[in-house]
């Protein structure tokens, strides 16, 4: 698995393995209906503690990125069923960095400017 855990992160630890199979599952490494690791091993393969991971999968779970199966395990989501509610949640951050961003006096044209520049 593809997933490597920053104990430096002021994140917690299931913030970050969720975070990183979000990204996963989005760009297509981790395809649809395909079977997520099981608690048990990916805990073991990160020498974290099962519950960790446990968390970690029902965060996924709650945003829709991936759904249990009774006696199964875990399963991804498609990316293009999660990929619409991603973009809006990340629109919502940028929406509220731009309210920031207008009470300290950046301007719309700072703002533009900056985001021309990520884009290149």
């Amino acid at each position: 698995m593809l997933i490597e855990i920053d104990f430096r992160d002021k994140r917690p630890l299931y913030e970050q393995i969720s975070g990183k199979l979000e990204e996963l599952i989005l760009c297509g490494v981790i395809g649809a209906d395909e079977a997520l690791p099981s608690v048990r091993s990916l805990a073991m393969d990160l020498s974290i503690n099962p519950n960790t991971i446990q968390k970690a999968y029902d965060a996924l779970e709650q945003k829709g990125f991936c759904y249990s199966v009774a006696g199964r395990g875990r399963f991804a989501a498609a990316a293009d069923e999660v990929l619409p509610a991603r973009k809006q949640e990340i629109l919502d951050e940028l929406g509220k960095v731009v309210d920031k961003a207008i009470k300290v006096g950046i301007t719309e044209k700072d703002i533009g400017k900056y985001v021309h520049e990520k884009y290149q």
